[in-house]
């Protein structure tokens, strides 16, 4: 209960900055989408259910690649944002609702289940019980997500904000090198449901301004996690490392991840 307590409080935390976690979180890269259409065997028309659309970042690649994407979004303002990115696709729908209380309204085949940084956020009972459940048979679940990755060449500003990190004593470790960041694979409770099909890995790169950065950290979870006074005292920790630099523009390096399993 506790687990699922604060995975509740943290997520509502992006609904609280919606339009900030659109503007400034970062989206895979398109090769992403074309080869989780490609491995998925999907095509256009096909109906497709996204786990956690956020604000769309993946929903609007989703419909501009032809499917027919149903989105479900617990969080209110997120999926205000998100409907209004996909109002010129009329294939495609927002419902404000935990994926774990969803039902399809009808009968309609399900061709794949995909999520998109949120897998983590769902009920572990849940997680690959209720995607497997949903799909038709040899229908395809698809799971992607952005790593933060540090390359040895990075500015260094990456390496000097640990220092703000470790004095709010922040949990985990810094982000490792690109290299490091290997594929993803389907964990054990979930191979019995799905047989693992592509595990992929797409490094890439985005430019911030230091505002812009500023505000991404702002939505992270890991910065929700700290408690309001953490928060404001580490923020302001990293704006005052920026303005000394001179609030300079910073390149972040992600590596995006896509795994694909079909339905057993």
């Amino acid at each position: 209960m506790e687990d699922d307590a604060r995975r509740h409080d943290l997520r509502a935390g992006f609904d609280r900055a919606a339009e900030d976690y659109q503007r400034t979180r970062p989206v895979c890269p398109p090769r992403l989408f074309d080869d989780l259409i490609d491995r998925a065997g999907l095509e256009a028309g096909d109906r497709v259910v996204e786990i956690g659309c956020g604000t769309g970042q993946a929903t609007v690649p989703l419909a501009r690649r032809g499917l027919a994407v149903t989105a479900v979004e617990p969080g209110g303002e997120l999926a205000v944002v998100a409907r209004r990115r996909l109002a010129g696709f009329p294939t495609a729908e927002v419902v404000t609702c935990l994926f774990e209380d969803w039902r399809p309204p009808d009968d309609a085949p399900i061709e794949a289940v995909v999520a998109v940084n949120s897998l983590h956020w769902i009920d572990p009972a849940l997680r690959y019980a209720k995607p497997h459940a949903l799909l038709r048979p040899g229908g395809a679940m698809a799971v992607a997500e952005c790593r933060w990755a540090r390359p040895a060449d990075a500015e260094p500003f990456w390496t000097e904000v640990q220092e703000d990190y470790r004095a709010v004593e922040f949990e985990g470790s810094p982000p490792p090198p690109p290299e490091r960041i290997g594929p993803w694979h389907f964990p054990p409770e979930a191979r019995g449901l799905f047989e693992e099909t592509a595990s992929l890995r797409y490094p890439f790169q985005v430019r911030y301004s230091a505002d812009d950065h500023l505000t991404n950290l702002a939505t992270q979870s890991g910065v929700q996690a700290l408690g309001e006074a953490r928060r404001a005292e580490f923020l302001a920790r990293v704006r005052h490392r920026l303005e000394s630099l001179g609030r300079p523009t910073l390149t972040a390096t992600f590596v995006g991840r896509l795994t694909v399993g079909r339905r057993a």
